[in-house]
C-alpha cells in the first residue's frame, strides 16, 4: 500500500467516526414521540412481562392491546382498562380513536385550539379597518377594540400573528 493511500483510510476513519452521533435508546425515543407509558408497573397482562415481545413502555402498544383484549378476547371494557393499568376513559377514547382513525388515532394528538379560533371574518374586518401600513394601531390596542365592539377578547400575540400571516399573502 503506498503511502498516498494510508493518508487517505486515515484522514476517512478518523472524519467518521468524529462524526458519529450517539443513537438514542427506546425509551428515549419513546418519550420524544410523547407514547412514553409513565407507569408500565400497571400493565399487568402476561404477554407483556419484561424480555417478552410487548413493551409496557410502549403507550401505543399498550393501548392496541388492550382494545383487542376486549374485543377478542371477550373481556368487558372495565377488566380490560384494569389489566393495562388505564383508566376506563381512557379505554372509551382509545376505543373511538381507533374506530375513527386506526393504529393512527392511538398516537399523541396536539393539545389545545388548532387554529386561530377567536379571529373570526368579524375580528379581522375590525383588525383590517383599523391597520393602515403606515402607522398600526398596537395589538394591545386592537385587542380592547375588538373586545369593546364584538365582546371578544383576543390575546394581542395572536393579533400580530394574524398581521404577519396577512402580510406574507
Amino acid at each position: 500500500m503506498t503511502l498516498h493511500a494510508v493518508r487517505h483510510i486515515m484522514i476517512y476513519t478518523t472524519r467518521t467516526t468524529a462524526t458519529m452521533p450517539k443513537p438514542a435508546n427506546k425509551l428515549d425515543r419513546l418519550r420524544e414521540a410523547g407514547i412514553l407509558n409513565v407507569q408500565p408497573s400497571r400493565v399487568q397482562a402476561d404477554w407483556f412481562h419484561p424480555g417478552g415481545f410487548f413493551d409496557a413502555n410502549d403507550l401505543v402498544q399498550v393501548k392496541y392491546e388492550m382494545l383487542r383484549h376486549a374485543r377478542q378476547d371477550g373481556v368487558t371494557k372495565a377488566e380490560a382498562a384494569s389489566l393495562f393499568g388505564l383508566s376506563r376513559p381512557t379505554f372509551y377514547q382509545a376505543e373511538a380513536a381507533f374506530e375513527r382513525d386506526g393504529v393512527a388515532g392511538l398516537l399523541p394528538q396536539p393539545r389545545g385550539p388548532k387554529s386561530a379560533h377567536k379571529l373570526t371574518a368579524e375580528v379581522m374586518d375590525v383588525i383590517e379597518s383599523h391597520h393602515t401600513g403606515s402607522g398600526p394601531m398596537h395589538a394591545r390596542e386592537m385587542a380592547k377594540l375588538v373586545h369593546t365592539q364584538l365582546g371578544v377578547k383576543v390575546h394581542p400575540r395572536s393579533i400580530e400573528r394574524a398581521i404577519a400571516r396577512k402580510k406574507k399573502r
